[in-house]
């Protein structure tokens, strides 16, 4: 596996992850939890946006670099 392969099976992991933990931060604020739940919804939400964005930025830029190295 190249490094190429590796970094985006851990960018979309990292993305995955961020997701579920700002669904489950929103799930926790929406069920009476204090406000730092919500902050914390927004900001793992932002991560991984930003990660899409950063993953899409990755692949553009090694699109010439093989998979298999």
């Amino acid at each position: 596996m190249s490094l190429k392969a590796l970094h985006i099976v851990f960018v979309a992991a990292a993305t995955l992850l961020a997701a579920i933990f700002g669904a489950w931060a929103m799930q926790q604020y929406r069920g009476g939890a204090g406000t730092g739940y919500l902050m914390t919804t927004v900001v793992a939400f932002v991560a991984a946006i930003s990660l899409i964005v950063y993953g899409r930025w990755f692949l553009r830029k090694l699109k010439n670099v093989s998979y298999l190295g």
